[in-house]
């Protein structure tokens, strides 16, 4: 039993070493495209694993836009929906009730835009 652990970790490195070596290129695991199937965020080149309910299956899609309904940047790394785009913030319950009850959608705004107004 010892001697089958590292065998799977090996194999595991040797199917992985190429999707990890090449990172500009697609992989089979990471760096995948909007509307492929992943399981973590961190597999899609956007940054954000997305699902449409509970039934659905995970796909990469985009990050939200300004004015968008996002969810805040969460440990699970699958969302209803996705965070904002770079340089915008998500406005959103960032309670624990919200995540669980999973109503901690916001909306994304840009933070210099309450600067400019003030």
């Amino acid at each position: 039993m010892a001697n089958v652990l590292p065998a799977c970790l090996l194999l595991a490195l040797l199917l992985l070493a190429p999707a990890l070596g090449a990172q500009q290129e697609r992989g089979l695991v990471i760096n995948l495209e909007i509307g492929e199937l992943c399981l973590q965020s961190i597999q899609c080149k956007s940054g954000c694993c997305h699902r449409a309910n509970g039934l659905s299956l995970p796909r990469c899609a985009a990050k939200a836009a300004e004015f968008q309904e996002c969810s805040p940047k969460s440990i699970y790394g699958v969302y209803y929906k996705c965070p904002c785009e770079r340089g915008l913030t998500c406005k959103a319950d960032k309670t624990i009730v919200g995540s669980i009850t999973n109503s901690n959608f916001g909306v994304c705004k840009d933070p210099q835009d309450s600067y400019r107004q003030q």
